[in-house]
């Protein structure tokens, strides 16, 4: 079996006790991949992705400035997110985006930081990692108007939107990626949006130590756990979990090929 983590908070303080046994576990569950997401803790952190990935293969890393902490974003940070983009061991922006649901950043400055990054992003030819929570129409806006023209990828991380918010993603060149909250009883809209989703678009993630997926749901999450959301993705889209991993997998590495252009999607019926 070979699954891939698409999103993972391994730097989080909720590791600091067992990191080392949480990468042996997600190894021997069959992740093959992770994609460590350098913005969780803050720009204060900014090299937290990197520092997961050294020295461990088929871990990745991302660079960029949460949306919630978009209002404590300075010039030395930028400055210093330009530096880090040239390391190899980044492969995406992110996460970044907008979050109406907390409102942590007001909203100005957060279309403001995400606007900047996307400008980095395009500079340095690296994909994006997306996150947003009821800002759909914002978020996509920009997405359609300044990133769609660039033909690089993107995720939308821990999708949450319509079937239409991830039909726009994917003719902007994103990916949809579905994380433990697919695997939730009251989650019925959200596993009709992911049975309409085609293979070649389709990532798992944990977003590792948040959403614990069932039967582990209320539990602190890491990316072993992926199996499952990749066993309820199977279910939806009538696969076995073992090949829903494959697909899923061949998806992130053609996510990981840097400055290809995304394959346009078909138009919604």
């Amino acid at each position: 079996m070979i699954f891939t983590d698409s999103h993972a908070h391994i730097e989080f303080p909720d590791f600091d006790e067992d990191r080392e046994q949480v990468f042996e576990r997600a190894q021997s569950s069959g992740v093959q991949y992770i994609l460590a997401i350098g913005s969780g803790t803050g720009p204060h952190r900014l090299r937290a992705g990197l520092e997961m990935a050294e020295g461990r293969d088929g871990v990745y890393a991302t660079i960029g400035i949460h949306p919630h902490e978009a209002r404590l974003a300075t010039e030395t940070h930028f400055q210093e997110l330009g530096q880090l983009a040239a390391d190899q061991r980044v492969v995406a922006v992110g996460e970044i985006g907008l979050d109406y649901h907390y409102d942590h950043s007001p909203r100005d400055v957060q279309r403001e930081v995400f606007l900047r990054q996307l400008d980095l992003a395009e500079r340095s030819r690296l994909p994006l990692v997306i996150h947003c929570r009821e800002a759909w129409e914002d978020c996509l806006r920009i997405l359609e108007e300044r990133w769609k023209r660039t033909g690089l990828r993107g995720i939308l991380h821990c999708f949450t939107g319509s079937y239409e918010d991830a039909h726009r993603g994917m003719d902007a060149g994103f990916y949809i990626s579905f994380a433990g909250n697919l695997t939730f009883p009251k989650a019925t809209n959200l596993r009709e949006v992911a049975a309409k989703i085609p293979l070649d678009r389709l990532l798992v993630e944990t977003d590792s130590p948040f959403l614990a997926p069932l039967p582990h749901r209320g539990k602190r999450n890491e990316p072993s756990f992926v199996r499952f959301v990749a066993q309820q993705l199977g279910a939806i889209q009538g696969l076995p979990a073992e090949e829903v991993g494959q697909y899923t997998t061949q998806n992130f590495l053609n996510f990981i090929r840097q400055g290809q252009p995304a394959k346009p999607h078909a138009q919604m019926p």
